[in-house]
């Protein structure tokens, strides 16, 4: 499925917290936020896709998800934080080449062609991981084990990268081939850009068959290179990136000009973006998988990026200046997303607080991100009671409502949608703060049901006024008006 991930490390962010965060990007999924308590997750799973049934661990922890609400594809949980504050996004469609698929084909599933065989089941992939791993796993570097683990027994159906994180880690694991994989500790002051493409650009194999301090992958992985005549470096490099993932034409206008503009926004003083001198372009297959950003990054940063749509160049395709180049690359911030979701583990809070989940709906250009505590019981009825019919009352339909008038009306609903989005995180951030001062001072930390109904009405407020605006404006825009007045 294509998606845009944002990886931060706890000294890249302002408040020494880890931050993962991925854009879900199907065709339009309606999605909502829900907790998994332990009686609720199977003890045996099955794959709608691909048939496959797995038995689960007896016991799981308790944790958030964001599954489709249509269940005739599967769950889709898409990211989540669990009981021990680990937080998982999963996932990240990347690309790949010929000559890995070749070597380890896709494990998909192939129906019986005549009764007398059987179906034979295909691999794991995004409509399972985070079910299959998040609520059995105690750290980031759990994470990548188990689902390393599970992709070498069970195989995939498709490329993708999946990103864990825990109060002092993030790691960041993609898939190679069928069964094979490798995963790499994000540095602490680095930021991760993935756009839709095979992304880790550098890897110690040393440290992976050796101390495993910050890299691990599949045990036979060096053979795996060297059998099936795999690398491409020069001189003795190895840029994984160049082995396992892919450089096309499609790639430049999909994926490569959605990196160009998160390392432009991350990184403005240390790298040149721009002009004929520039060190990276829009269509660059060497822009670095990891930046060290020239400012601390927060979550509204990761939001900004998030919701990219090229602007301040000539790509952005609200631009209201004919540059001849307007829409011409993919936006970040694209029209179908379901759900976008930052998780954050705050390392300095109290244990029982420290996992905070940014949740918003529909397209991100548009969209409000709103902070929940993720440690509960379950969430507001306006995160997850969500049907598939459109309502107001709660906020995947309210978002997805003002981001379809919005659009067609963009200059004149721009400052209405960015007053929104403000607004949100301000109140948001203060409802987060009078919060954790309250929990913190008395040892209450049931207070965090309390905050969260707190924090969804307000967002529901914000997000009606808003709609009541942008649809005055789409209304006053219609083709049918004239000027002449009946009063």
């Amino acid at each position: 499925m294509p998606c845009t991930t944002v990886l931060v490390g706890k000294r890249a962010s302002n408040d020494r917290s880890t931050m993962i965060a991925r854009t879900d990007d199907g065709h339009f999924d309606v999605k909502k936020l829900i907790v998994v308590e332990p009686k609720r997750q199977p003890r045996k799973y099955r794959s709608v896709i691909s048939h496959l049934e797995i038995d689960l661990p007896d016991d799981p922890m308790r944790y958030t998800a964001c599954p489709s609400v249509d269940k005739a594809n599967g769950i889709w949980a898409a990211t989540g934080i669990n009981a021990a504050n680990v937080g998982m996004t999963a996932t990240e469609t990347i690309t790949s080449n010929p000559r890995v698929l070749a070597a380890d084909p896709l494990v998909e599933y192939q129906k019986a062609k005549s009764r007398r065989e059987k179906d034979v089941p295909g691999g794991i992939g995004e409509e399972d991981i985070v079910v299959l791993v998040l609520p059995y796993i105690h750290s980031a570097r759990e994470g990548v084990e188990r689902l390393g683990k599970l992709l070498e027994q069970y195989g995939t159906y498709e490329s993708n990268g999946i990103a864990f994180n825990d109060a002092d880690e993030i790691w960041w694991l993609e898939t190679i081939g069928g069964h094979r994989w490798m995963a790499r500790r994000v540095p602490e002051d680095a930021v991760v850009i993935n756009p839709n493409q095979f992304g880790m650009d550098a890897f110690d194999l040393e440290d992976a068959f050796g101390a495993q301090q910050a890299h691990l992958c599949s045990a036979d992985l060096r053979e795996f290179i060297r059998d099936n005549d795999l690398d491409l470096n020069q001189n003795g490099a190895f840029n994984p990136r160049d082995v396992f993932g892919s450089r096309t034409d499609m790639d430049h206008i999909y994926n490569t000009p959605r990196a160009w503009f998160m390392g432009r926004y991350l990184t403005p003083f240390s790298h040149t973006w721009d002009g004929p001198d520039a060190e990276f372009g829009p269509e660059s297959d060497d822009i670095p998988w990891a930046l060290v950003p020239d400012r601390k990054v927060a979550a509204e940063d990761v939001k900004y990026l998030l919701s990219g749509h090229y602007q301040g160049t000539p790509y952005n395709p609200y631009s209201s200046q004919d540059t001849g180049k307007r829409g011409m690359y993919r936006s970040i911030g694209i029209n179908r997303t379901g759900v976008t979701a930052l998780c954050q583990i705050r390392g300095e809070a109290p244990e029982a607080i420290r996992g905070i989940e940014w949740i918003s709906f529909g397209s991100t250009a548009f969209d409000a991100m709103l902070p929940v505590y993720a440690n509960v019981e379950k969430m507001p009825a306006y995160l997850s009671d969500v049907t598939l019919d459109t309502s107001t009352e709660n906020f995947y339909w309210g978002s997805r409502l003002i981001a379809a008038l919005a659009d067609p009306n963009y200059a004149a609903a721009i400052q209405q949608i960015e007053r929104y989005q403000s607004a949100v995180a301000v109140k948001g951030r203060q409802l987060i703060r009078e919060y954790d001062r309250r929990m913190g001072e008395s040892g209450k930390f049931d207070l965090m049901a309390e905050a969260n109904e707190a924090l969804c009405a307000m967002a529901k407020e914000q997000t009606i006024a808003t709609l009541n605006k942008v649809l005055l404006t789409a209304s006053e825009a219609m083709k049918n008006g004239y000027n002449r007045k009946d009063n």
